[in-house]
């Protein structure tokens, strides 16, 4: 178990030099002076000369990565080129707001996927699963993005019944604040996990273990509770996991969509302004979230199926 720990910190750092490095690379080969970007078209050369310092571009490319990396040893991710600002003062600023957007998304999410995935599976062929399995194809074919526009049209300026832009202020309100983008990212969610689910209950459930506990008079709810679900929830885990990518790419266009603060936000307006050290800073967190979720998916994958602990 120790040794798959070490293997998973040992890759997952290796993933995040190279993702950065590679972003390092595609940054810089953008067309155009990020110091015209920033100082507009009047700027001198001897301004362009200065920030150019400033930003480190002088310098050749492997010193300019070496320099970004032993920073980040230090904990330093540089500073913004507008306020002068730690870039992690910046980032850990907004990112609170992307995490409870993801959190809740695929929490309300799997709370109706699952118990659907489940019903479908011990009725199947019912007219229940097939409007189950209809609305399922629906929901996954429609982009995140467009949920969010035609949901903002429907809910918030038609019917007026929920906020359109913003966060609001206190729990509550935030929670309203929170239901249209929720609901965007979410939503195709349901319909990807509840066919997910409904194909593992079908397989979980032609297994002897099951028509053992059958024969002794056991509850169908209770065997699918008890012996089946945890074993079928298996490659969901994975799923949400391995989707947090998803996730985090969603968040940007929801994010820009409703207004709302948060990292995806902030890499837009970052990308838009060539602000450099504030597109490092939210692709080095991205990646080490996604990471961190796929480590977290495989011990929970190996905590509910004692098989597979022989296997780290």
């Amino acid at each position: 178990m120790w040794l798959y720990l070490v293997k998973r910190i040992a890759l997952a750092i290796a993933i995040i030099a190279i993702a950065v490095t590679l972003l390092f690379l595609m940054i810089r080969a953008v067309p155009g002076d990020p110091a015209a970007v920033l100082l507009g078209p009047r700027a001198t050369p001897e301004m362009k000369a200065q920030l150019h310092e400033q930003m480190g571009l002088d310098k050749p490319l492997l010193v300019q990565i070496a320099s970004f990396f032993g920073g980040l040893l230090h904990g330093n991710l540089g500073y913004d080129v507008f306020s002068q600002r730690p870039v992690a003062d910046i980032v850990f600023e907004q990112l609170p707001y992307t995490i409870e957007l993801i959190f809740v998304s695929i929490l309300w999410a799997v709370v109706i996927a699952v118990p659907l995935g489940c019903y479908s599976a011990m009725r199947r062929n019912s007219v229940i699963d097939q409007i189950v399995g209809v609305m399922a194809v629906a929901t996954i074919a429609i982009p995140s993005f467009v949920m969010a526009v035609f949901a903002l049209l429907i809910f918030a300026v038609t019917l007026r019944w929920l906020p359109a832009i913003g966060v609001g202020n206190g729990f509550w309100d935030g929670l309203a604040y929170l239901i249209l983008p929720a609901f965007a990212i979410g939503v195709g969610w349901v319909g990807y996990i509840s066919r997910l689910v409904r194909a593992s209950m079908l397989e979980i459930l032609g297994e002897n273990h099951i028509r053992m506990a059958r024969s002794f008079g056991i509850s169908e709810w209770r065997i699918v509770a008890r012996y089946a679900l945890p074993l079928a929830i298996l490659p969901t885990v994975t799923i949400i996991g391995v989707g947090i990518a998803w996730l985090l790419s969603s968040a940007v266009f929801i994010e820009v969509v409703f207004a709302r603060p948060g990292i995806g936000a902030l890499i837009v307006n970052a990308v838009n302004t060539r602000n450099y050290p504030i597109v490092m800073g939210v692709v080095l967190v991205s990646t080490f979230l996604i990471v961190t979720a796929t480590t977290l998916s495989d011990l929970v994958n190996a905590f509910l199926d004692p098989r597979t602990r022989e296997k780290l």
